[in-house]
């Protein structure tokens, strides 16, 4: 699973930032909230939403907080303190605990499936494994993700938490960023419920790899760099002679 995208990282900051509204609405929607790409643009704005409930108005801007906090640290080390910090975020105002490990068992819907009370010292441990593999940045993104799925280790808000972790390793590292796009969600949650079940993932990650993974290739074509406004100014024009 090679690499896709090879971006500076202010080239796919720059990307993250163009495509932020997207990757919220995309994120809002595989959470099951009922919304719009143009009614997740009016949240972003800071306006309000007409018949939209309180909570879900409070998960979108949580996650436009989040997206800013993950390109204001996105040099950062990711583990497991990185990751509660993101929950923390998620789930402001709406999820109690927000941040702490779960310690009570939770039902996931689709299965009788249950994940385990999740040990911190154990997910810690998976979560340094897994950006330590010899593999390449974007299979590691991936992997993080859907472990962080599967584990279950929030009380809510953990396939965002798990999105979010994922693309500051890829934006850290220049390969892209990874939104599940809606209309492949149906099958995406096949694929998530068949993983929980088995904890065999090569055939979502894959999909995911295939589906879900964008970026730019930027082709530097031009010979001659601009330059800056002031130099610019400063070349001297020769003027046209007006037609007689």
């Amino acid at each position: 699973m090679l690499d896709k995208y090879q971006l500076t990282l202010e080239e796919n900051i720059f990307l993250a930032k163009r495509n932020i509204v997207d990757s919220i609405y995309k994120e809002s929607k595989l959470e099951g909230i009922a919304i719009t790409f143009p009614e997740t643009n009016e949240i972003y704005e800071g306006r309000a939403v007409a018949g939209m409930s309180v909570d879900d108005i409070v998960k979108v801007n949580n996650l436009k907080h989040a997206w800013e906090f993950v390109l204001e640290t996105v040099e950062y080390p990711i583990d497991l303190r990185y990751i509660r910090q993101l929950s923390q975020i998620i789930g402001d105002k709406i999820v109690p605990l927000a941040g702490e490990l779960r310690s009570s068992d939770v039902n996931i819907g689709g299965t009788t499936w249950k994940p385990e009370i999740p040990d911190m010292i154990r997910i810690s441990d998976e979560v340094h494994k897994i950006m330590n593999q010899d593999t390449s940045i974007t299979e590691k993104a991936i992997t993080l993700m859907l472990f962080l799925m599967r584990s279950q280790i929030f009380y809510d808000g953990n396939k965002r938490v798990a999105q979010l972790a994922a693309n500051q390793v890829m934006i850290q590292n220049g390969k892209g960023i990874i939104s599940i796009p809606v209309e492949h969600q149906e099958q995406f949650f096949v694929m998530l419920v068949k993983y929980y079940e088995t904890n065999q993932m090569d055939e979502i990650k894959q999909f995911v790899y295939e589906s879900s993974v964008s970026g730019i290739n930027f082709q530097k074509k031009m010979d001659v760099k601009p330059v800056s406004k002031e130099e610019f100014y400063r070349k001297k024009v020769k003027p046209i002679s007006p037609k007689l």
